[in-house]
């Protein structure tokens, strides 16, 4: 197995920040989402939505024609955002908001935006009020793209600034010290609780599902890597199986972005493999030592989102190994 140790990483296009830094800046984060509503958690919204896009607009309120049904606007991907942060979360109040936000912007907005995307401060997740408003809204409105934006989704936007922006973002220093995390991200902890419950003994003589083996060939993983990837594809089906259903969709979708964002950050700087897929082991279970069990349910997760392509490269068509790509 891979050998665990502290070490760093780079968040955004800044200087080197320590893994230790970027979980602290995670918890920092949580804490903010179960303190901020209404007004307060728009400001949050909008200080990290301008830092993150230059395009962005933080749509003010002015007098009588208060915000014009828009929270914030992008004007290249043509975006509207309607934030919605109460204290006490109630279906009706969401469905409320959710129809006035949408039938205002196409009244006092119509032809600047293509997407709707509706902002919310839950930590649990998507309410399920949300997804039948989206689902509705999509099915009646073709011509319109609809999204929605929760803790996830936010937590995404933040992992990509540099330090100095997401010190000013989060609202506190990200301090330089050594730091011990059991628990990389949060949001894996239920999966991880079911793998480990689930999982059961791996036939060696058990088929493969249909992953291509040359993509471990592609990206250079070898060894114990490529073996502990191999016995995680034997059981990654478990995965599929807990994110199945309508309600599961979106979360797996989103988790899946959480990868690709993480590991497009962790492979610019790190050039072995192998240290890429302990970044990405610790990116689930941080980075204390783990039980073994604990660990070979992460390289179940690993090996799911390897073989989706979320993690590591998906080899060109027609290349082969020691070939490269064929006439």
């Amino acid at each position: 197995m891979i050998t665990w140790s502290y070490s760093f990483l780079l968040a955004g296009e800044g200087g080197y920040v320590r893994y230790e830094q970027r979980a602290y800046a995670r918890v920092k984060f949580l804490e903010l989402m179960a303190e901020l509503y209404e007004n307060e958690f728009e400001d949050f919204f909008h200080r990290l939505m301008c830092s993150r896009y230059p395009d962005f607009l933080d749509v003010r309120t002015a007098g009588s024609l208060g915000d014009m049904s828009a929270d914030g606007l992008t004007l290249h991907s043509r975006k509207l955002y309607a934030c919605y942060a109460p204290q006490t979360v109630k279906p009706s109040k969401i469905r409320k908001k959710f129809d006035g936000d949408l039938t205002g912007a196409l009244a006092k907005r119509s032809g600047q935006f293509d997407t709707f995307v509706f902002v919310h401060n839950d930590r649990r997740g998507v309410h399920p009020e949300v997804t039948t408003m989206l689902s509705e809204a999509a099915a009646s409105k073709p011509d319109l793209h609809f999204e929605q934006m929760g803790s996830r989704r936010l937590w995404h936007e933040c992992m990509q600034l540099d330090q100095v922006t997401a010190e000013d973002v989060l609202r506190c220093e990200i301090p330089i010290k050594e730091m011990t995390f059991g628990i990389g991200m949060d949001d894996l902890e239920p999966l991880l609780k079911q793998l480990q419950e689930l999982r059961t003994s791996s036939d060696p003589l058990m088929p493969l599902p249909d992953v291509r083996i040359e993509k471990l060939d592609f990206n250079r993983l070898e060894g114990e890597a490529r073996e502990d990837l191999l016995r995680g594809m034997r059981q990654a089906h478990l995965v599929d199986a807990f994110y199945a259903g309508n309600m599961r969709e979106l979360e797996h979708d989103e988790v899946a972005q959480g990868f690709r964002v993480y590991y497009e950050q962790v492979r610019r700087h790190w050039d072995d493999p192998e240290d890429v897929l302990w970044q990405l082991q610790m990116y689930v279970l941080g980075n204390a030592q783990p039980r073994p069990k604990v660990l070979r349910a992460a390289l179940v997760v690993l090996a799911h989102f390897f073989g989706r392509c979320d993690i590591f490269e998906a080899p060109p068509t027609g290349w082969q190994p020691g070939i490269g790509i064929s006439a």
